[in-house]
C-alpha cells in the first residue's frame, strides 16, 4: 500500500483530528488560517477553534489576483500562473502560523483550503443552456501539500456542481452539522464578499431547512471603495454613514433579476460589480450624486437585499434568532441598516453559539474536509441544489 493512503486510512481512523483551515473571499484582503481541533464526525462532530489568524494579502500579491479575478477575458498565461503562486503562498503562510503557533507540520493531519474563487458561472449567470453549472478556484492544493508537507483537501466546490448543485453556499454542511438545535429555529447569516444564509428548524428537521446566497454582501462597496477611496473596503462602514440614501437608485439596484429567483441560487461579483452600478444609475437618472450617497445606498442594497428573505422567512417562524458571522459584522452602519429593516428579530454574531464570526467559514471547511476523509455524504432530501456528496480532491506532499 502507498505509505500516503496508509497515513490517509490512519488519520480517518483517529479519535480526533487535527486540521487547519483556510479561506480566502471575494474580498482579496487576505487569508483566514484557523487551527482546529475536529473530533467525530457527521452530526457527532465535536470542533474545538485552537488558533486564529488573518494575514493580510501584500499589495502586489493583491492587485495579481485582481488580474485575474471576475473577468470574462484574462492571461491565460497569468491565469495559470497565479493557480501556482496563490498555492505556494498560502503555503508559506500556513508554515509562519504554524511557527507562530509553535505546532509542527507533523502533527498537523489536514490542511483544508478553499482556494481563490476568480470566477463563479451558475446557469443563471450564463444565461444560456449550453452551458453547465460551473465555478473556479485557484491555488492549487498540490503545491499547497508539497511546501507544507501536509495532506491538502481543496477544490471543494467542483464536487458539489458535478453532482447537480451550483458550488455555493457550501456553508449549508457545516451549519448543519454544528448548529443544528433542539430547542430553537435558528438564522445563520453570512456577510461576506456575498451574503449568504442557512434556516435550521428546530430540532435539525431537514425537510424546511433553507440554505442560498442572496446578495452583494460586501463586494460592491468593496469595489466602490477601492475606485473612488482607494482604499480596500469602507473601514466601519464610516463613509457610508457619512451618506444619505437615494431611494431612486436603491429602486434601480434591487431591480437585478437575481432578487427574484426562486431558493437555493447562487451569485457573486460577476453579478454585481461596477458596471452593474452604473446601468442602476444611468436607469435612475443618479449618475451625478455624491460618492458618500452612492456608498450608503450600497450598503442600504446590502441590508435590503438580507432583510427581506430573512423577513420571509421569520414571518413563519417568528421565534427564530439571527446569529451574524463574516467581515459584515464588523460594519455598523450595515447593521443598524440591517436592524431598521428587521426591527423585530435580535442580531447576534456567532460568537454566542462559540464560534468565532470571522473565523466561521474557515472552521466550515476544515470540517468539510474532516467529512471527506472520516464522514459521510450528508443528505438533505428536500433540499434543491444540495446534492449528499463528500467534497473536495486529496493532495499528497510527496
Amino acid at each position: 500500500m502507498n505509505n500516503n493512503i496508509l497515513k490517509l486510512y490512519n488519520i480517518a481512523n483517529k479519535e480526533s483530528r487535527l486540521i487547519v483551515g483556510l479561506m480566502s473571499g471575494t474580498s482579496l484582503d487576505g487569508l483566514d488560517i484557523v487551527l482546529c481541533k475536529v473530533k467525530g464526525c457527521s452530526i457527532q462532530t465535536q470542533i474545538e477553534m485552537l488558533a486564529f489568524e488573518t494575514i493580510e494579502y501584500t499589495i502586489s500579491f493583491r492587485e495579481s489576483i485582481k488580474a485575474v479575478f471576475s473577468k470574462d477575458t484574462v492571461d491565460m498565461k497569468l491565469l495559470c500562473v497565479m493557480n501556482a503562486s496563490i498555492g505556494i503562498e498560502h503555503a508559506h503562510l500556513v508554515n509562519a502560523a504554524l511557527a507562530k503557533w509553535k505546532i509542527k507540520a507533523k502533527d498537523v493531519d489536514l490542511i483544508a483550503s478553499h482556494g481563490q474563487t476568480v470566477f463563479h458561472a451558475p446557469k443563471t449567470h450564463n444565461k444560456t443552456s449550453n452551458y453547465p453549472n460551473s465555478t473556479l478556484q485557484i491555488g492549487d492544493g498540490d503545491h499547497i501539500a508539497v511546501n507544507t508537507g501536509i495532506i491538502t483537501v481543496s477544490d471543494f466546490r467542483q464536487k458539489h456542481v458535478a453532482a447537480g448543485g451550483e458550488g455555493a453556499p457550501l456553508v449549508i454542511y457545516g451549519d448543519y452539522l454544528l448548529f443544528a438545535n433542539s430547542n430553537e429555529n435558528r438564522v445563520l447569516l453570512n456577510i461576506g464578499g456575498v451574503s449568504n444564509f442557512t434556516f435550521l428548524p428546530i430540532g435539525g428537521q431537514t425537510n424546511d431547512l433553507i440554505s442560498t446566497d442572496i446578495g452583494p454582501g460586501n463586494t460592491l462597496m468593496n469595489q466602490y471603495a477601492q475606485q473612488y477611496y482607494s482604499k480596500p473596503y469602507d473601514d466601519g462602514g464610516a463613509i457610508a454613514a457619512s451618506g444619505k440614501v437615494n431611494d431612486e437608485l436603491l429602486t434601480a439596484l434591487l431591480d437585478h433579476p437575481f432578487f427574484s429567483y426562486s431558493f437555493p441560487k447562487t451569485t457573486g461579483p460577476e453579478d454585481f460589480n461596477l458596471s452593474f452600478l452604473s446601468n442602476a444609475q444611468l436607469k435612475s437618472n443618479t449618475i451625478t450624486i455624491d460618492h458618500v450617497d452612492i456608498m450608503a445606498t450600497l450598503c442600504a442594497l446590502t441590508a435590503k437585499s438580507i432583510a427581506q428573505p430573512i423577513e420571509a422567512i421569520t414571518a413563519q417562524h417568528p421565534d427564530a434568532k439571527m446569529y451574524v458571522s463574516g467581515g459584515g459584522c464588523k460594519n455598523p452602519t450595515l447593521l443598524k441598516m440591517l436592524s431598521n429593516y428587521l426591527p423585530d428579530i435580535a442580531i447576534e454574531n456567532t460568537t454566542a453559539l462559540g464560534i468565532d464570526p470571522d473565523a466561521k467559514e474557515a472552521i466550515l471547511f476544515s470540517l468539510l474536509a474532516n467529512e471527506t476523509v472520516a464522514g459521510a455524504a450528508t443528505t438533505f432530501p428536500k433540499m434543491a441544489g444540495a446534492p449528499a456528496v463528500c467534497f473536495g480532491k486529496i493532495s499528497f506532499p510527496d
